[in-house]
């Protein structure tokens, strides 16, 4: 193992962190307040009037606005942030709900597949001593005195063996580190925007009472719930590289029950590119989460994002490639 890191417990702690900030936004009310307030008072002044001025009955309907975005600013916990995220919550437990589900038959058919891959290895004689202790100690005891070469040979080739696995299982460990790490990445980043959305929420509300700043409101919501979508989208991607993955180790199943001589070097390849795919499309999710709902002042950071996204993925994946092909060639011919 590269690190022991417990990611799920990462990603529960981020969610208490979000839940212990909330209490945040009542420190911020008084301050809303006082703003909304000057500010209703200009906007209930200058529209009583115009409408005197104009010798105009004066329209009761619109002047209710000021009041209903202050009533929003006394209770923003639980009117405004409780709405949104009791809305968007179900959105959130139902992706949850299918990356686990992809997740848990990702680990049965793994399972399978090593299992499948360990017997058609003990069948044949040649490469049972490669992965059990016992059966390499049995054909050793068989050896004559005079078959010290073919001895030697047989610790050469399982001592390659097993650098071989340890090198492969190496990248992957590596990869799926990266894989976890870029997902913890954008949690992250997630909720700290959450969290200063939701503190400075009653702040956005208040300055939208003031004349010229409506769309401040607007915009807040269109932001709360772009980056609200994060961890959805993050689910859905996650469930599709898992998916496929599924399917890989549906065929690669499928090749050794039917052919227990097939070779699944290319298999093992497949999926380390699928790896580092998976590294370099979690920082798109911005991006796709902004097609799902638009919000302005958020296009930068995704296109900083993208840019960050391209480059690392770019060194990776050469660095990755080329190392991991290059070790795998050596052993490859090695084993002829």
């Amino acid at each position: 193992m590269l690190c022991a890191i417990d990611f799920s417990n990462l990603h529960t702690i981020l969610r208490s962190l979000y839940d212990e900030m909330m209490p945040l936004c009542s420190d911020m009310a008084g301050v809303a307040q006082g703003i909304a307030g000057l500010g209703a008072l200009f906007y209930v002044a200058y529209r009583v009037w115009q409408s005197l001025a104009r010798a105009e009955p004066v329209d009761v309907f619109p002047l209710l606005r000021p009041f209903a975005v202050g009533f929003c600013i006394m209770f923003f916990p639980t009117v405004v942030l409780g709405t949104i995220n009791s809305i968007m919550s179900p959105i959130v437990q139902g992706t949850a709900s299918m990356l686990d589900g992809q997740t848990l038959d990702m680990q049965k058919y793994r399972e399978e597949k090593d299992r499948l891959e360990y017997e058609a290895m003990m069948r044949d004689p040649s490469t049972a001593y490669l992965v059990d202790d016992a059966e390499f100690d049995r054909q050793i005891d068989e050896l004559g005195v005079t078959e010290v070469g073919t001895a030697a040979g047989m610790y050469i080739e399982r001592g390659m063996y097993k650098v071989k696995k340890a090198i492969q299982n190496f990248f992957r460990e590596l990869l799926e580190l990266l894989f976890q790490a870029a997902s913890l990445t954008i949690d992250t980043i997630r909720t700290f925007f959450l969290i200063v959305l939701a503190i400075l929420g009653p702040v956005s509300f208040a300055i939208s009472v003031w004349d010229g700043f409506q769309t401040t409101l607007v915009q807040w919501i269109c932001r709360y719930v772009q980056t609200y979508l994060w961890l959805p989208v993050a689910d859905l991607f996650s469930t599709i590289l898992a998916k496929i993955q599924v399917l890989m180790l549906q065929n690669d199943i499928s090749e050794l029950t039917n052919n227990p001589n097939a070779n699944l070097d290319s298999s093992n390849t497949t999926y380390l590119i699928f790896m580092i795919i998976g590294i370099i499309g979690y920082f798109t999710i911005p991006t796709v989460a902004g097609w799902i709902i638009q919000a302005g002042g958020m296009g930068s950071y995704g296109r900083a994002v993208n840019n960050t996204a391209q480059q690392a993925g770019s060194v990776a994946g050469s660095l990755g490639g080329a190392a991991a092909g290059n070790a795998v060639g050596r052993f490859k011919r090695l084993f002829k």
